[in-house]
């Protein structure tokens, strides 16, 4: 029986963080998510299960979350609070998402703030 596109897309998803998990050699993992109006990060240790910093758009002053500065000051934010608790390197996870625009922003500027990946 095939599957299901929602199936599939869950799957895949597995499938990466694993390879990521592989890949990463015990470093935590940045991942982004992405909703149409807001952005989320997290550093994540997987080998404890523990999320060691986090931000997201629905922290600021401004509602704007929807756009490229919003996650600039959400990569630099989760970047800073990583540098806190003595996390430099980091392994990024999209998750699934294109490395363009929103996920972009966010990336470049966790690396101008001091995360490594």
């Amino acid at each position: 029986m095939p599957l299901s596109p929602s199936e599939i897309t869950k799957r895949r998803a597995i499938r990466i963080r694993s390879r990521l998990k592989k890949v990463g050699n015990g470093r935590p993992r940045l991942t982004v998510f992405r909703s149409s109006k807001n952005i989320y990060a997290q550093v994540i240790d997987d080998l404890r299960g523990v999320t060691l910093a986090a931000a997201s758009t629905l922290e600021g002053e401004g509602k704007s979350g929807g756009d490229k500065d919003a996650a600039a000051k959400v990569g630099k934010l989760v970047a800073e609070r990583a540098i806190e608790k003595g996390v430099t390197d980091v392994v990024f996870d999209r998750g699934g998402h294109i490395f363009h625009g929103r996920i972009k922003a966010l990336a470049d500027a966790a690396r101008e703030a001091g995360l490594n990946f």
